[in-house]
């Protein structure tokens, strides 16, 4: 269990991350008091290495996240992103660039339209989802240890599904087909 809590630690993890080919991005928030969400865990992992971030720690300055977010070079893997970049945006003052969302690109690949992580990475991967923590308070601290890995959960098993998604597109020549409702998930006027 890694949970991220001060900014030098959030800049360490990171660094390295902008050599990547790609990472996998999900958060956990509040919406239900507030007109736009409000942010309580941030998940990621690279090839290698995953951690949760504590946006409400005290001690904390998301720009190294920002920093990697908004870099170009790598793509940054969501499933049913929408929710997650209407809330960087509004963050970042900026879009995340370069966005694949999973969900998207599992309709192209016949899994039906706007399906769910868990069926998705059952499907894909033959792993089933621990379902438990799944409606918690994220705004509650401290985090236990089954909701921190419940979280990453989101992000670890998404790496692999990435990858067979990806790889059925290439396949399939369809890595075009997705490319119109890309277009439309990160265009900032969609989060106006």
């Amino acid at each position: 269990m890694t949970l991220i809590n001060d900014t030098n630690s959030l800049a360490n993890f990171c660094e390295p991350l902008h050599d990547t080919e790609f990472i996998t991005v999900d958060t956990e928030f509040m919406r239900e008091k507030t007109f736009w969400p409000e942010l309580c865990l941030i998940q990621i992992a690279g090839p290698n290495d995953f951690a949760a971030i504590d946006p409400l720690a005290e001690s904390i300055d998301l720009g190294p996240l920002f920093k990697l977010l908004g870099d170009g070079s790598v793509t940054k893997v969501f499933h049913a992103a929408r929710q997650d970049l209407e809330i960087f945006f509004h963050l970042m003052n900026d879009m995340p660039k370069r966005i694949f969302d999973t969900q998207i690109a599992a309709m192209v690949c016949g899994f039906g339209e706007s399906v769910g992580y868990d069926q998705l990475i059952a499907k894909l991967t033959k792993v089933q989802i621990d379902k438990g923590p799944r409606f918690t308070d994220w705004s509650v601290r401290p985090l236990s240890e089954r909701q921190i890995n419940y979280a990453l959960a989101d992000v670890t098993h998404l790496r692999n599904a990435y990858k067979k998604l990806l790889a059925r597109l290439n396949k399939d020549q369809r890595h075009s087909w997705i490319e119109e409702e890309m277009a439309v998930l990160t265009a900032p006027s969609t989060y106006l």
